[in-house]
């Protein structure tokens, strides 16, 4: 998940150093410049908003699975009571 939330700081990194480059070389409009400001600004949101999506999933994800792992161990503990209680039944038969 690290890696998918790197890529677009990288390409955003990348765009920065660039529109720097292209700026200091005088070749780019002020209107250029604050189109790609624009641009970078709406990406780090976008970024923003689909690292936050991503936290929600897995906290959603989490809960769901500690959900389970209860369940599993309720299961397994009537189980062994289970086994207990024919355990203790078949003792008492055999002494009879």
């Amino acid at each position: 998940m690290k890696g998918r939330i790197q890529h677009p700081v990288r390409k955003l990194t990348l765009a920065v150093i660039a529109a720097a480059f292209v700026g200091l070389t005088g070749c780019a409009s002020t209107g250029q410049l604050q189109e790609l400001e624009d641009r970078l600004k709406a990406d780090i949101a976008t970024a923003k908003a689909d690292a936050a999506a991503a936290k929600s999933d897995a906290a959603a994800a989490n809960a769901k699975a500690n959900d389970a792992l209860n369940i599993a161990n309720e299961a397994n503990r009537r189980s062994m009571d289970t086994e207990a209680k024919i355990d203790r039944m078949f003792k008492k038969a055999m002494h009879k």
